[in-house]
């Protein structure tokens, strides 16, 4: 059994998954990286599955008008055929089937993200090589298209590109903003419909994990019932901010500042696996 979690630890990973969900910096591969360096344990799959929760309230607080509008399209358009040339009712579908490869492939995989996927040595090799991907997306994406000319084969690309964020260290944002930059949309668009497309994952994962995040996780920390609200609730407040800061940053800058960050923290994690500083499991 592991070590019960600590009143510090809970605030410090709650405000850790709030500032990294939304950017394309891979809130799972910090969560990992922070348990470790700082607190020498895994907080776990489950710990992270749940305050995510918290983080995509920020969502539905954040893009409230957005997503009653797209809802009521969708509803609308399912009874009557008239209102199905509508934009908002067509997006409902994208975020509905570009949430299928994901959900699929979280099933089928579902102890494998739990255990092995979460060796620090593929998550710091993940925050290096996916970089290039981000990077190749900024470089040959033309920027052309808005959120509102977003297509079905959009979606579905952007949701495949959804599900690699399965693997700590890839980046759910990251995955979708950068298919959605080489589809030709632009950063702001891309980043838009990411967050949308995460709701329906994102919620699912956590309340599926929320009863095994109340058991052992092995030699990891275990969080009490008022620890994981508490952290729900702090991922919640820094999340919304996030949100609001990277709408406004992605207009006029480019990915290439992510992608700076994540090499020098891969490398950083990297020189500490080697020298023996820090544990990989």
């Amino acid at each position: 059994m592991g070590e019960s979690m600590t009143w510090l630890q809970t605030v410090v990973l709650g405000i850790v998954q709030g500032l990294t969900e939304f950017l394309p910096i891979s809130s799972s591969g910090h969560m990992r990286i922070v348990s470790e360096v700082f607190f020498g344990q895994d907080a776990g799959a489950s710990f992270t599955a749940v305050t995510q929760l918290g983080t995509e309230a920020a969502v539905f607080v954040y893009f409230a008008r957005d997503i009653w509008r797209i809802v009521r399209a969708w509803f609308r358009g399912l009874v009557n055929r008239e209102r199905r040339a509508d934009h908002d009712y067509k997006m409902g579908w994208y975020v509905i089937l570009g949430t299928i490869p994901i959900g699929i492939l979280g099933i089928v995989f579902k102890d494998d993200i739990r255990t092995v996927a979460r060796n620090l040595w593929l998550v710091a090799t993940m925050l290096i090589v996916f970089s290039i991907v981000i990077a190749a997306a900024e470089y040959f994406g033309k920027q052309r298209r808005g959120v509102e000319q977003l297509t079905l084969k959009d979606g579905l690309i952007m949701g495949s590109a959804q599900a690699l964020a399965l693997i700590p260290g890839v980046s759910r944002s990251g995955g979708t903003i950068s298919a959605g930059l080489f589809l030709g949309l632009t950063r702001e668009a891309a980043a838009r419909y990411s967050f949308l497309l995460a709701i329906p994952a994102v919620v699912a994962s956590g309340l599926f994990s929320l009863p095994d995040a109340f058991e052992p996780v092995g030699e990891g920390l275990n969080a009490s019932g008022p620890q994981l609200l508490v952290a729900t609730v702090i991922a919640f407040g820094v999340g919304y901010a996030a949100i609001a800061w990277l709408l406004r940053f992605v207009v006029n800058h480019s990915m290439y500042w992510f992608v700076g960050y994540r090499v020098a923290l891969g490398v950083v994690v990297l020189a500490l696996l080697g020298t023996g500083v820090i544990s990989a499991t």
